[in-house]
This record gives C-alpha cells, sequence and structure tokens, in this order.
C-alpha cells in the first residue's frame, strides 16, 4: 500500500473542498446582491470537480498510475455561473428598479448554500481524518521495522 499516495489524494481533496466552501460563502454573501460592476445583479456560482490532472509527473510516473489504476485526486476543474434566471420583484422605489419599478434579486437559496457548505465542511474534515490516520499508520510501520 501507498501511504503517500492516500496522502496526495486527501491533500487535493482538501484543496477542493476549500475553494467550494469559498465559492459557498460568496454566494451567501451575495444572494441580495441586485447590482455587480456587470450592470445585473449577482450570479451564484458553481464548482465542478474532476480528476487531478497528471500534467506535473513524468511519462513514466504517469503511465506507471495508470497501469496500476492508482487514484489520482481530484480538483476544480471550473467555476461556472448558474443559469438559473434572477427573481423579479416589484421595489418601485429602488434605485436600481427598472421602468415598470421592478428589481432583479439573484436566485440563490440560502438554506441550499448553507447546506452545500456543510457538506463541503464535512468532506473537509473527513480527509483531515484521512490524513491524520495515515500518518498514524505511517508511523506505526516505522516503529515496527525500528523494533
Amino acid at each position: 500500500m501507498n501511504f503517500f499516495g492516500v496522502l496526495d489524494l486527501s491533500s487535493s481533496a482538501l484543496e477542493a473542498e476549500r475553494l467550494r466552501a469559498e465559492v459557498v460563502a460568496t454566494n451567501l454573501a451575495n444572494a441580495e446582491t441586485t447590482h455587480t460592476s456587470q450592470g445585473g445583479p449577482y450570479t451564484r456560482q458553481l464548482v465542478v470537480f474532476g480528476p487531478q490532472r497528471l500534467s506535473h509527473v513524468s511519462f513514466a510516473e504517469a503511465f506507471d498510475r495508470f497501469s496500476r489504476l492508482h487514484a489520482r485526486g481530484i480538483e476544480v476543474e471550473r467555476v461556472v455561473l448558474d443559469t438559473m434566471p434572477p427573481i423579479r420583484r416589484s421595489e418601485p422605489g429602488n434605485p436600481y428598479a427598472d421602468a415598470q419599478g421592478y428589481v432583479y434579486y439573484p436566485d440563490i437559496n440560502p438554506v441550499q448554500e448553507l447546506a452545500d457548505l456543510m457538506s463541503a465542511a464535512r468532506a473537509y474534515q473527513l480527509n483531515v481524518a484521512a490524513i491524520q490516520t495515515t500518518k498514524s499508520m505511517i508511523q506505526e510501520s516505522f516503529q515496527i521495522l525500528l523494533t
């Protein structure tokens, strides 16, 4: 068993979940933002995960990993904008209201965002636990070898 591969896998997941939590927090912070520098309401962002790329390793190492079906890890492929249209509310006195008196708000459900944030936090905690367990196993292995 390759303990260091497990550490690589968990550390890549930690990085991805940290970014996911940041994006969710940004969505929550902008849930009532009606006007951005682009002119419209804030648009919810979503994180897309994918397998970690092997561009930083040699060809021989990449071939070895594929031949052993080695888990490569996870990474954030991209952050995309949600396609849901904004919510229209009648607020004639608002300075951002259109000619009919409507203001457009982002379609962000705080309950869904909090659930996503809790999910990211829990995944982060589980990966920290995996790293700690792997570290403990490495230490135990060294103790067995040295005795």
